[in-house]
């Protein structure tokens, strides 16, 4: 066993798994004081349920087959068996037994592990579209289904492949297409984004829903999220090469070029459209750089990375602005952010990737195989977002009503307060 790389790609997980505390803290800075608690609990909520679900099925549906499964189960179901099971000899099972194989690269659970904190983050970052007035109960409900019906079928077409004996790529029919997506422009960002643009829709607009009516309470806390993400996006991005060598050091250097540069392209578009350089926009800047440079880290030089932060910058910057012109209330910019920052981050590839982009191969071929893993995985994953959701709000109800909206809906929800100023006790 390769003690350095099973190391590396543990220390990654745990690197990924922070980023939805710090998702958390980002999107609970961005919404009002009285409703905070709210939405940092749709991310935790997120992370107990996706986390459960990952380990009983998840994993199955994502990286199995009857061939391929650890432990050869046939039944889909679980890490290995049924419940974690080898259920036909009741022993340890072949993903656990290979923890002791001394010629393995890394433990099979290791990459079961990692790949679990990439389901648990894509689920929770839908959530920001629908802050203020989201039941928790039916955020939960939405959570389990999407994830079984869209994130763990698009992990598959997207993460599941291998190379064969010609060194083909075999496995998921996106992968197999010879998409670049090398830590998840489609699987994550595009596929979170389309899913947030299909509940604002359900969900409809806040109450008062207009430019400027809704003010960040607590820009520090959204500092402090988008250095956590940042912080747990090297695990995201440079541990995607499962092993600690010089692509993981191309990816893990990308991951500061880009956002850095995306900072600096916000804040110039920021400037010129409303006259100041915000502390939100320097964090909402970071985070568009890190979702476009997501497919493609591994791809590019670092020059061509610092372009791409810069265009994802100053693009997603303008692109918030779209829900008030078009009419939908996307709460904290999903959309333009991850929707849009993926979509800039997987087609860039078409133009800018080494070997097979544009400008070195002078086709579009690679262009092509991008714009259609992206439109794929956007139009299923939108279709199937807005069919959960509908029915949710038509059945038990998804949104809030208008009075708990307005008051803020911590106390109604959780019977809990963000901030607590004045002890009744004393």
């Amino acid at each position: 066993m390769d003690q350095g790389n099973t190391a590396f790609m543990l220390i990654c997980a745990a690197l990924v798994l922070l980023m939805t505390p710090g998702l958390a803290f980002f999107y609970g800075g961005l919404v009002k004081a009285k409703s905070v608690i709210s939405m940092m609990m749709l991310s935790f909520g997120a992370m107990g349920l996706i986390g459960v679900l990952w380990v009983l099925f998840g994993y199955a549906i994502a990286f199995g087959n009857p061939t391929s499964i650890p432990g050869g189960s046939e039944s889909f179901v679980g890490i290995q068996g049924l419940f974690g099971l080898d259920v036909a000899n009741l022993g340890l099972g072949a993903a656990f037994e290979d923890s002791l194989d001394p010629t393995g690269a890394y433990p099979t659970i290791a990459f079961a592990a990692f790949q679990a904190t990439f389901a648990i983050i894509t689920v929770a970052l839908i959530s920001g579209a629908i802050a203020d007035r989201a039941k928790f109960g039916a955020w939960m409900i939405f959570a389990g289904v999407w994830a079984t019906v869209v994130y763990f079928p698009v992990a598959s077409w997207v993460f599941n492949f291998t190379k064969d004996a010609d060194g083909n790529t075999v496995g998921g029919w996106i992968a197999a297409m010879g998409v670049i997506d090398f830590a998840g422009g489609t699987a994550v960002h595009i596929n979170a984004g389309a899913a947030a643009l299909a509940l604002a829709l359900v969900l409809g607009k806040r109450v008062g829903f207009a430019k400027g009516a809704d003010k960040p309470h607590n820009p520090p806390f959204v500092l402090l999220g988008a250095g956590l993400l940042w912080f747990g996006w090297f695990g995201f991005n440079a541990g995607s090469e499962l092993a600690a060598d010089g692509v993981a050091a191309l990816a893990f250097l990308n991951t500061i070029a880009a956002p850095a540069a995306a900072v600096l392209g916000w804040l110039v578009v920021e400037k010129l459209k409303d006259g100041k350089a915000t502390s939100v926009g320097a964090a909402s800047g970071a985070v568009a750089g890190l979702v476009a440079i997501t497919p493609a880290c591994a791809a590019l030089t670092p020059g061509w990375a610092v372009v791409l932060g810069v265009v994802a910058g100053a693009v997603c910057a303008l692109a918030i602005d779209l829900k008030f012109k078009l009419g939908f209330d996307d709460s904290l910019d999903v959309v333009g952010i991850h929707l849009v920052g993926g979509l800039i981050g997987t087609l860039y590839l078409g133009i800018f990737a080494n070997d097979t982009g544009l400008i070195f191969s002078g086709t579009f071929t690679q262009l092509g195989i991008q714009a259609l893993s992206a439109l794929a995985v956007m139009l299923y994953s939108f279709v199937l977002a807005f069919v959960i959701g509908f029915v949710i709000e038509k059945t038990i109800g998804f949104r809030v009503k208008n009075e708990d909206e307005v008051a803020g809906i911590d106390l109604a929800l959780h019977g809990e307060e963000g901030y607590v100023l004045e002890n009744s006790r004393a």
